[in-house]
């Protein structure tokens, strides 16, 4: 379960930036997940849980934005939201597909006071 290696730095980031802004809480964090970034958006939820235990971000809530996939197709350009993680264009078949969207993993935003 990489998700709570991956809130354990979210939450140090948000540490830091808070104590940077002189804030006691930590009310909510914003994520921005794309949908091949391979992060399992319940597994986050539930690490996040255990992570922000911590008396400055006790009941802090989380917000994320799930980002779809969209690709470009080599061969033909076309642009496509592949079904699933095969990005094989529906225009042409080709397997040569550009990721233009979909790999984010962002801290977007952070609600303190």
């Amino acid at each position: 379960m990489h998700e709570l290696a991956l809130m354990e730095e979210v939450q140090r980031i948000a540490l830091e930036a808070a104590a940077a802004e002189g804030a006691r809480r930590i009310h909510c964090l914003r994520l921005r997940l794309g949908r091949l970034c391979g992060v399992d958006p319940d597994a986050l939820r539930f690490a996040f849980e255990v992570v922000m235990a911590e008396e400055v971000a006790l009941g802090a809530r989380l917000e994320l934005e799930v980002v779809p996939t969209l690709c470009r197709c080599g061969p033909c350009g076309a642009p496509f939201e592949p079904e699933d993680v095969i990005l094989a264009c529906p225009h042409c078949g080709a397997l040569a597909a550009e990721v233009l969207a979909g790999r984010e993993l962002e801290l977007i935003g952070l609600e303190v006071s």
